[in-house]
């Protein structure tokens, strides 16, 4: 089992920036991947960006050249740094893990709530 915490979600208005915590409870690098997610009212819950074990990236296409997603060794710790932020951006944001052999996230942290203000 792995405890996924995250935190660093508040209020900002357009244009402005925010960076998102996932701190875990086993070794980030033990995950086949990991992602951010996130959810607004009345949406479907979206990817964001994954990062895998190898250092693949990917990110959803609203977010290319805005967001920036990487692991910090020595904190054992997800991180999500988020420029340019847009009213649209108004999510909860999740941070999870994919251990190797299965297809999707099998860990999810609770979610912290990010609100841009236009």
């Amino acid at each position: 089992q792995v405890q996924l915490v995250e935190s660093g979600g508040g209020w900002v208005q357009t244009g402005g920036s925010l960076t998102l915590s996932c701190a875990a409870s086993r070794s980030i690098f033990s995950m086949c991947s990991m992602d951010w997610y996130r959810q607004s009212p009345g949406k479907q819950r979206e990817l964001v960006a994954h990062i895998r074990s190898g250092g693949t990236i990917n990110y959803a296409e609203p977010m290319k050249g805005r967001f920036t997603i990487s692991r910090d060794s020595s904190k054992n710790t997800l991180l999500l740094q988020m420029n340019s932020l847009k009213p649209a951006d108004t999510a909860v944001y999740y941070c999870a893990a994919t251990e190797c052999g299965n297809s999707r996230p099998n860990y999810w942290g609770q979610g912290t709530q990010v609100t841009v203000s236009s």
